[in-house]
């Protein structure tokens, strides 16, 4: 089968590597679509590791192609998606339901081979712990590989209290910033400000329901923000971009008794002062969120047909072949997502 192959930072190749065949407890994923995060780009950037000949690609959709001996519950023809997390199901997170947490936790795509291949193999683990999801026939394939972002940032939602009526200054119109006003949106929050320097990432945020839209190069986003929320500020803030001097001024965004989430990850060792007043006697909640709980992927899978232009995140489509100008795409900012699609794959 034909693989894009993570070698080492900004070595990113083509190879032919062995079809994978299901042991007992596992099962075979005939690839549809696998889409490029920016924890991806990190990784080829040398921000974060993963292991040199890992097949990347942790944002899978596909359809069962072969079960191995004792698998149940799932058939083959069943239209998926994958929770990549491998976790110990013994520590202190595992034991709530907080795999995600595990400190000793592996992840498709870093540790092991993802989904930017033919076939991908899904270890027995989580098969057994219900880490594969059938997904609605309504969903396609190239949308539901979507499914792990926006648990992602359900799981930020989640975090920082959003519901119908919250406020959301959002920090960043990038893909991951833009899920957070779609989902938000679906979910009844409003008024959503979206901070953005990129003209054209605001002109989608504009059109994706955004109720304001700032430029900080320009304008005054604490001033919108407040004029937007009678004074009090947002009830939640996102920064949904990894540089850390954003992280100050995102503080002067939130009401009293909000949450911040530094939802981006940000580059090894990075630093930066801020006024601890402004948490102190704001009384604020100052956060980071990572990945999603199972339950959020299959909370995730049931709405995400319903959300409003979801169809449009993803921008830049490549055949295995040209898996590494998925790569190129992000680092060149050009367009939003980028993905590694598999033509003809479908429940048929």
């Amino acid at each position: 089968m034909r693989a894009t192959v993570f070698n080492a930072p900004g070595n990113v190749t083509v190879e032919d590597r062995t079809q994978p065949t299901p042991g007992p407890g596992e099962l075979r994923i005939r690839v549809g679509a696998a889409s490029l995060c920016a924890s991806d780009v990190r990784v080829y950037r040398g921000e974060k590791h993963a292991l040199a000949g890992v097949i990347p690609g942790h944002e899978i959709a596909g359809v069962v192609d072969r079960l191995g001996e004792g698998v149940t519950g799932l058939a083959e023809g069943d239209r998926v998606i994958v929770c990549p997390i491998l976790a110990c199901e013994q520590c202190r997170f595992c034991l709530v339901g907080r795999r995600n947490r595990c400190l000793q936790r592996r992840t498709l795509g870093y540790d092991l081979d993802g989904g930017f291949a033919e076939y991908l193999l899904v270890p027995e683990v989580l098969v057994r712990t219900g880490h594969v999801l059938r997904i609605p026939d309504r969903l396609p394939l190239d949308v539901a590989a979507l499914s792990e972002p926006a648990a992602c940032v359900l799981a930020s939602l989640d975090l920082c209290g959003v519901v119908a009526g919250s406020s959301m200054a959002i920090v960043g119109a990038g893909p991951m910033g833009l899920l957070h006003l779609l989902l938000g949106r679906t979910a009844g929050a409003g008024p959503i400000i979206v901070s953005e320097p990129n003209p054209a990432r605001r002109a989608i945020a504009q059109r994706w329901g955004a109720d304001l839209v700032v430029d900080p190069a320009t304008e005054d986003v604490t001033k919108a923000v407040m004029g937007l929320t009678d004074g009090y500020g947002a009830d939640a803030v996102i920064v949904s971009v990894g540089v850390a001097e954003l992280v100050p001024p995102a503080l002067e965004l939130v009401r009293k008794q909000g949450a911040v989430n530094l939802f981006a990850g940000f580059p090894p060792r990075s630093s930066i002062p801020f006024d601890p007043n402004l948490v102190h006697y704001g009384e604020v909640i100052l956060t980071g969120s990572q990945n999603a709980t199972t339950d959020q992927y299959r909370r995730t899978v049931a709405m995400l047909a319903a959300v409003p232009h979801i169809d449009e995140v993803v921008t830049n489509r490549y055949d295995v072949e040209h898996g590494p100008e998925a790569y190129s795409s992000r680092l060149a900012m050009d367009g939003l997502k980028s993905l590694v699609q598999f033509p003809g794959v479908d429940s048929a």
